[in-house]
């Protein structure tokens, strides 16, 4: 109760009470007066947030880090009596989303819209709403409101960034053999040609025979002969490494891209969070992206408190799901990399390269690495390193034993570039670490 009102409903009660006791008209008069303006404020306010409808329209509920989220509001009196202000409270937990806002002066059958614009700077999944109204009389005497528990989800995929120059050398490794396995999907090898069967695309029709036999006739693929890339993503809780981070509004953005200018030549600089998670996942996102894009099949494994697989795939599909799993892994694992590529690994062939993410110091996941390459499986290595991200082990152990194995090897420390991390050449950047 409002220190207005309180004071409102005692005086009241006095000249209620002076009235009968002196009955003179002035004392009813002023009792009367009081009385009025409780009821009438009473009722301005209780009909406040009635006849009020609000839209929201949510362009997509699916973003990305850098990328902008958008929505747009309206408020609508149906009502004839115009609403003096209206307050919209929203809930969600996108940060630095600003929907609520104060609406005066609606006018009845009238309607207001407003567009809400927001920098996407943290990956994960999001929730829309709920929203609150609240409004009240025009002397501040009464305050209602009304709860609007609908809600919907957001995702933000993590940040990609494009890796132009990255040239792993995959292409210097063994493709693989044509292989006589069939394909769901469209590739460049044809292996024969069989009768049309219902929920075939038309695009698989081969035409020259349908009109030869006079019955539609359907294209069968085999899988592409160059080698599958596996990407094995370290998140086991014990090597995660980070330092103390705050989002900062997008105007101050640490997500914003900045211009650094080196040689008189610019560049785009994507600023992430000071934590090892978020530079693995963004490279692991990188990398997919860049090898799903030029028709490689690509899968991941992870385990972030569970085994995690994405099984090899091509095309936008595969990009989707990949940014959708990412979105919501932490380092909450409990297997280390190590065991998760020698438990995993054993299930890959000759025809598969192994790219590996982790910013684990011990040298252990090295020799697991080695143990897939005496069975003939390929692999990159991505370090971070985790000194610079406040981490106490020196990396050198590892990187000396990735360089006895010789495995391919690309470092990044915090605050690098991820582009220009992943354009050095593998296996001789490293050494001067």
């Amino acid at each position: 109760m409002s220190p207005r009102l309180l004071f409102l409903l005692t005086a009241l009660i006095f000249s209620w009470l002076f009235a009968f006791n002196s009955g003179r008209e002035l004392a009813y008069n002023l009792a009367y007066l009081l009385t009025g303006i409780l009821a009438l404020s009473y009722g301005w306010a209780w009909n406040s947030t009635r006849f009020v409808q609000i839209n929201r329209y949510t362009r997509a509920r699916r973003s990305q880090v850098g990328q902008y989220f958008e929505e747009t509001f309206e408020i609508r009196n149906r009502g004839r009596l115009p609403k003096l202000w209206l307050e919209l409270r929203d809930y969600s937990t996108v940060p630095f989303h600003d929907v609520s806002r104060v609406v005066n002066n609606l006018q009845g059958k009238n309607s207001q819209r407003w567009q809400v614009r927001t920098l996407c700077q943290q990956r994960g999944h999001f929730r829309l709403g709920s929203m609150s109204l609240h409004s009240g009389d025009p002397l501040g005497l009464f305050s209602v409101g009304q709860n609007l528990a609908l809600t919907s989800d957001l995702i933000v995929y993590p940040a990609t960034v494009e890796l132009n120059t990255f040239q792993p050398p995959v292409a210097d490794l063994a493709g693989g053999y044509a292989l006589s396995r069939r394909s769901q999907s469209l590739t460049t090898n044809v292996s024969g040609i069989r009768e049309y069967a219902p929920g075939d695309s038309f695009n698989r029709i081969h035409w020259l025979s349908t009109a030869r036999t006079g019955r539609l006739m359907t294209k069968e693929f085999e899988l592409d002969p160059s080698a599958d890339i596996w990407i094995f993503l370290d998140l086991f809780h014990g090597v995660e490494q980070t330092l103390p981070w705050q989002p900062a509004r997008p105007d101050l953005g640490v997500f914003s891209l900045s211009r650094l200018r080196s040689g008189g030549k610019r560049y785009d600089v994507l600023e992430l969070p000071p934590s090892t998670t978020e530079y693995s996942i963004t490279i692991a996102a990188s990398a997919a992206r860049y090898f799903l894009l030029r028709n490689r099949a690509v899968g991941m494994m992870w385990n972030d408190g569970a085994r995690q697989v994405l099984q090899t795939d091509r095309g936008q599909r595969q990009v989707r799901k990949i940014l959708e799993s990412m979105a919501v892994s932490n380092a909450t694992g409990r297997m280390p990399f190590d065991e998760l590529l020698l438990t995993d690994g054993v299930r890959l062939n000759r025809n598969d390269i192994v790219i590996a993410i982790s910013p684990d110091p011990r040298p252990d996941w090295a020799r697991a690495l080695r143990e897939l390459r005496r069975r003939g499986v390929n692999s990159i290595a991505v370090v971070m390193d985790p000194s610079t991200f406040g981490g106490r082990w020196p990396v050198d152990p590892l990187m000396h034993e990735l360089e006895l194995s010789a495995i391919p090897t690309y470092p990044v420390k915090r605050g690098d570039s991820i582009e220009h991390a992943l354009s050095r050449t593998a296996g001789w950047e490293f050494r001067r670490w």
